[in-house]
């Protein structure tokens, strides 16, 4: 959280000061020709010729975005208790490679197939972590979580405080009804249907109808799951959140809908935060803010309610049967076994930090907005805004890096089929509650929703 907020007050206070926060922009030009890429030249759009610049001018930017990375990320694996150096050098691995995937990403051919950078490091990361093992190259930098998050407070500070004031309360309620429906079809299927432990059945519940990987984890510790269990929900939520990625943007676009639209049932239907920025990308500005304000400000707020709810069952009700069933099989009087309380702290413990980023980035920038006036407009939206976007694209580009050379397929086949399928069944339930409610009841609302200039 304070690591996304802290680049946006930097931005401002550039802006402010009369500089940008385009010192640390990479801006790659969009090219065909390798002397384009690397020489620049004059591009004509709408009518306005501009200069634009190649990699030999812009080499100093692209050293201090390096250079802003490792000294924020460095900091934070300071205080995760990493090895600095290692992290470090592993950074600049990862970042190296996450340069080259955005060169590809500008290119004609990739714009030709909206092939955004977040997807195109998606690929070519399943492709190298399946192939060999890389994550002891990469000295601990492949940290998942750390980037989504950075990436998820600077999506706040693109998106305007009265558009989440607007149209959170649908979101709420949109996520509400998903969220409360995929949980109570995974966690009846994988309990009763296929006699799954009722704490792995929660955990998986909770990874499919929440916040994916953090959901899986925060609720897996509230119920105390057993550790393989959390590490199986991980997995799967994993590979489900790959596999949406390409199905709902594939059918998003063979239903010809709308980029809120498509958003919205992104956010509505995917499994975790950076794999639904990585689709909702492929839907311009209004398909992010769509999907941001239904999986960000409408289904992760859930986390800790959802940690709270089920961390009551399971103290209440389905440890008592576990003590009641010790105490049977030890002849020992199950009236006299003492009862537990809950710790309420637990919502505040597990409730995502980064979502308070993401509303305070989102508050600052309204002010910003508000308060400077219609003239600093494009000033605001060219010195400020667009390049806390760039360095979103990158957060999330070091994100599916991560998520794709962490990734083994191979790890799914001793799972066994219960848990999978028990997964996968909710899965199908909220993708096709999600396009009903996205797609076929509110599309005039998601199809207006308004984003940052």
């Amino acid at each position: 959280m304070f690591i996304g907020l802290g680049i946006v007050v930097l931005g401002f206070v550039l802006w402010a000061a009369g500089s940008s926060l385009n010192l640390f922009a990479a801006k790659i030009p969009g090219w065909g020709t390798w002397s384009f890429l690397f020489g620049g030249g004059d591009v004509t759009k709408n009518g306005a010729t501009t200069h634009a610049a190649g990699l030999a001018e812009r080499w100093p930017n692209i050293v201090l975005l390096f250079v802003l990375f490792a000294a924020v990320f460095g900091i934070a694996a300071y205080f995760l208790k990493l090895k600095v150096s290692a992290f470090l050098g592993g950074f600049l691995a990862l970042f190296i490679l996450s340069f080259a995937v955005n060169v590809f990403s500008t290119s004609k051919f990739a714009s030709s197939y909206n092939l955004e950078a977040p997807l195109v490091a998606l690929v070519i990361g399943l492709i190298i972590g399946n192939i060999v093992n890389a994550e002891g190259f990469f000295g601990g930098a492949l940290r998942t979580e750390l980037y989504v998050k950075v990436g998820i407070v600077l999506l706040g500070a693109t998106l305007p405080f009265t558009t989440i004031l607007s149209a959170g309360p649908v979101a709420f309620l949109q996520a509400t009804f998903i969220a409360v429906s995929t949980f109570l079809v995974i966690y009846f299927v994988a309990s009763k249907g296929f006699g799954l432990d009722k704490r792995f059945a929660a955990t998986l519940g909770a990874g499919g109808s929440i916040c994916g990987v953090s959901a899986g984890i925060a609720v897996g510790s509230a119920v105390k799951s057993r550790k393989e269990h959390v590490s199986a929900v991980i997995s799967i939520v994993v590979v489900w959140a790959i596999i949406s990625i390409f199905l709902l943007t594939g059918l998003s676009k063979a239903f010809g809908l709308p980029d809120g639209v498509a958003g919205a049932w992104i956010g509505t239907s995917e499994f975790a935060d950076a794999a639904g920025v990585t689709a909702a990308s492929s839907f311009g500005e209004q398909g992010i803010a769509a999907f941001t304000l239904m999986k960000v400000v409408g289904r992760d707020i859930f986390i800790g309610v959802w940690c709270l709810i089920l961390a009551f069952i399971a103290i209440t009700y389905w440890d008592r049967q576990d003590r009641v069933a010790e105490a049977k099989a030890a002849g020992k009087d199950v009236n006299a076994l003492p009862k537990q309380k809950l710790d309420v702290s637990q919502i505040w413990h597990r409730f995502p930090k980064f979502v308070i980023g993401f509303f305070v980035a989102s508050i600052f920038l309204t002010i910003v907005i508000a308060t400077a006036g219609a003239g600093s407009s494009a000033s605001i939206s060219n010195d400020l805004i667009a390049p806390v976007k760039e360095l979103r694209t990158w957060a999330f580009t070091f994100t599916f890096l991560s998520i794709g050379l962490t990734t083994r397929f191979k790890q799914l086949s001793s799972l066994g089929w219960k848990p999978i399928a028990a997964f996968s069944i909710g899965a199908v339930v909220n993708i096709i509650l999600g396009f009903i409610l996205s797609a076929v009841l509110l599309p005039g609302f998601w199809s207006t929703i308004s984003v940052a200039a």
